[in-house]
């Protein structure tokens, strides 16, 4: 019997080395993820996006399947985008500002964002039609992936006191935002080179037909609610 058991010892072992392994790798993707060119671009790291992916796929699906009785995996709830905006009101009496604005989201995001204007004048804030007032950028498929990990596993740790986001903030039709006061708990931002520090939203749109289901996927997605 002792012999029994201690060859089962040694079959486990080899499952117990290779657990702690793959956490290290993972691990060490994170942190490989995040690379700045000389240009100030994020180099997307495919491998990791697609490990979020995987885990959509492998645990996500099955899960809320299972949770909500869908039929079929097309059926579930999946993250279409995530758009990321600055709205920067400097930027109406001095449009140079949104220089500044659009190297952070770009060291951000990975992805050069676009300028957007004021569809209509609002005299009340001296906003004249066509004023650019904010930066926008739109991510999709591998670039999605990557942001949204590193933005919940890395960015919102370092936010001092953090407790959780609140899981009231859905729109009725599954998509989520999020405002972000400081856009410097982004490693990827150079902090000796930001000018002002400035808010951003993110919003995360979602297929999910309700509330519920957009909450479901965000909390198996790892997204952080208040609990």
């Amino acid at each position: 019997m002792s012999e029994v058991k201690d060859e089962k010892k040694k079959e486990a072992k080899p499952k117990t080395e290779a657990t702690k392994s793959s956490g290290k790798r993972e691990k060490a993707a994170l942190a490989n993820s995040v690379k700045v060119t000389a240009a100030g671009e994020l180099k997307v790291s495919p491998d990791y996006a697609i490990r979020l992916e995987e885990h959509y796929k492998n645990v996500v699906v099955p899960t809320l399947m299972k949770q909500f009785g869908f039929k079929s995996s097309m059926q579930v709830p999946r993250f279409e985008k995530i758009v990321v905006n600055c709205a920067v009101k400097e930027a109406i009496g001095n449009p140079k500002v949104l220089d500044s604005t659009m190297n952070d989201i770009m060291a951000i995001t990975g992805q050069k964002p676009i300028m957007t204007r004021a569809k209509k004048a609002i005299a009340a804030f001296k906003v004249r039609k066509g004023n650019a007032v904010a930066v926008a950028v739109t991510l999709r498929r591998a670039r999605m992936f990557e942001f949204f990990d590193r933005l919940v596993n890395i960015s919102m740790p370092r936010i001092r006191d953090f407790k959780g986001v609140s899981a009231k903030s859905f729109d009725g039709r599954g998509n989520y935002s999020l405002g972000v006061r400081e856009q410097i708990i982004f490693p990827e931002v150079n902090y000796d080179l930001v000018d002002k520090v400035r808010g951003l939203t993110i919003t995360i749109v979602t297929t999910a037909n309700n509330n519920e289901h957009a909450r479901a996927l965000l909390a198996e997605m790892g997204m952080p609610f208040k609990k």
